[in-house]
C-alpha cells in the first residue's frame, strides 16, 4: 500500500509532534486551584450528579455502556465520506490507505468539535450551575471522538484493550511533562500487557481531566458571558484530545505496517 520510506516519514512527523507535547505551560500548573474554590461552593447535589456520571463512566471501562459508539454507524458514515463500497467491519478499515484514514477521522473530529462548540455556549448560558453538568458531557464527547478515531484506523472500540488505550488517550492530553512521557511508553506497550487497572485508571483520568479544565471553565461561571467561554473551552477540549487520538492511534497502524514490510 504505501512504502516503507512514506511510512518512516509519516512516523517521524507523529514523533515530532510527540516531543513537541512535552512540555507543560503554568496555567496548566495552576489548573487545579479553580475547582477547589468551586468544590467549596458548590451546591451538594451537583456533587452528587457527578459522582453518579462518574460511576457510569467507570463502567465504559469494563463494558462501554451508554458512551460506546455504533461501528455499524460509524462504518456507514465513513464509506460515504470516501465514496466506496460500504465498509461492513473494522476488520475492512485495515485495507484503507493512512491518507484515507486521516481524512474520516479528521471528518469525525470536525463534527464533534461543532457539536461541542454548541453544548458549551448552552451550558455556559447558565453559569455555575451548568458548568458543573457540562463537565461530564464534554468528557461523554471526548470519548466517543475518540472511539471514532479508532474506528477510522481499523481498530474497533468494543474490545476492552481499546477502550483501555483511549482511555490513555485522553489521560494524555491533561498530563505533565513526566506524565506524558510514562503514558507514551505505557501506549508503545499496551499491546503486550493484559489490562491496566482499569476503573482506578479512568477515576484518575476523570480527576485529573477536571483539574486540568478548571482555570478553562473558571469565567464559564459567568452566567450569559459564560456562553462565549464555554463555546470555545469545549471546542478546544475536542481540538486537543482529537489530535492526541489521531496522532497516537495513527502511530500504531504505522508501526503495524512497517512490521509487515518486514
Amino acid at each position: 500500500m504505501e512504502t516503507k520510506e512514506y511510512l518512516i516519514s509519516q512516523l517521524n512527523e507523529i514523533e515530532k509532534w510527540e516531543k513537541d507535547q512535552k512540555s507543560v505551560f503554568f496555567w496548566e500548573k495552576i489548573g487545579r486551584i479553580p475547582f477547589m474554590i468551586l468544590d467549596k461552593i458548590t451546591p451538594k447535589f451537583i456533587h452528587d450528579k457527578i459522582g453518579v456520571i462518574l460511576d457510569e463512566l467507570s463502567k465504559y471501562v469494563n463494558a462501554g455502556g451508554q458512551y460506546l459508539v455504533s461501528v455499524p454507524s460509524t462504518l456507514t458514515r465513513m464509506s460515504k465520506e470516501l465514496s466506496i463500497q460500504e465498509l461492513t467491519e473494522v476488520e475492512m478499515v485495515k485495507q484503507l490507505s493512512l491518507e484515507q484514514m486521516d481524512r474520516v477521522s479528521n471528518g469525525f473530529i470536525a463534527s464533534r468539535k461543532q457539536f461541542a462548540k454548541v453544548q458549551g455556549a448552552t451550558t455556559g448560558f447558565g453559569g455555575m450551575f451548568t458548568i458543573a453538568i457540562d463537565i461530564p458531557i464534554l468528557l461523554g464527547l471526548t470519548l466517543k471522538t475518540l472511539q471514532e478515531i479508532a474506528i477510522s484506523y481499523g481498530y474497533d472500540p468494543n474490545d476492552q484493550m481499546e477502550r483501555v488505550f483511549i482511555i490513555k488517550c485522553l489521560q494524555f492530553t491533561s498530563a505533565d511533562i513526566v506524565g506524558k512521557k510514562a503514558i507514551l511508553e505505557e501506549l508503545t506497550n499496551i499491546e503486550g500487557k493484559k489490562a491496566f487497572s482499569q476503573i482506578e485508571g479512568w477515576r484518575e483520568v476523570f480527576y485529573t481531566y477536571r483539574d486540568n479544565m478548571g482555570w478553562k471553565k473558571l469565567f464559564q461561571m459567568i452566567p450569559i458571558a459564560g456562553l462565549i467561554f464555554g463555546a470555545y473551552v469545549n471546542k478546544q477540549a475536542i481540538e486537543d484530545v482529537g489530535e492526541a487520538g489521531r496522532m497516537l492511534y495513527k502511530k500504531r497502524r504505522i508501526m503495524e505496517r512497517l512490521h509487515d514490510l518486514k
